[in-house]
């Protein structure tokens, strides 16, 4: 199993390696539109490699994926956390609860009434 990992791994590197190899001319990535250029009177462009622009777009995406699904998600996990909370109090009290039961009592007689 470790070697298919590795495998798909090396085809997945050597994938991204030829696309890289295939974009790698120069593009001009600007801030604005050229329409709205001169509404902005500033549009900072920056001159890269056609394959940093498509890396970097599909690692953006990734990110703000990720970041949204933490976000959506948050509601989820804080009632999860609520609930874990509970659990722990119902747990000392049920232990409260079994040795208010048993007290005064033999200790091997209320382990096997506790087994019953």
């Amino acid at each position: 199993m470790r070697y298919i990992r590795y495998a798909s791994i090396a085809i997945f590197a050597l994938a991204l390696t030829l696309v890289a190899l295939a974009n790698r001319e120069t593009v001009s990535v600007k801030l604005w539109p050229q329409e709205m250029a001169g509404l902005a009177a500033y549009n900072p462009s920056l001159e890269m490699p056609l394959y940093a622009v498509i890396f970097g777009g599909i690692l953006l995406g990734l990110v703000i994926g990720f970041i949204w699904e933490w976000v959506r998600e948050a509601k989820d996990r804080s009632e999860a956390a609520r609930q874990a909370r509970e659990m722990q109090r119902l747990r000392v009290e049920l232990a409260r609860l079994k040795g208010e039961k048993h007290k005064g009592k033999d200790e091997v007689l209320a382990l096997l009434e506790e087994a019953n």
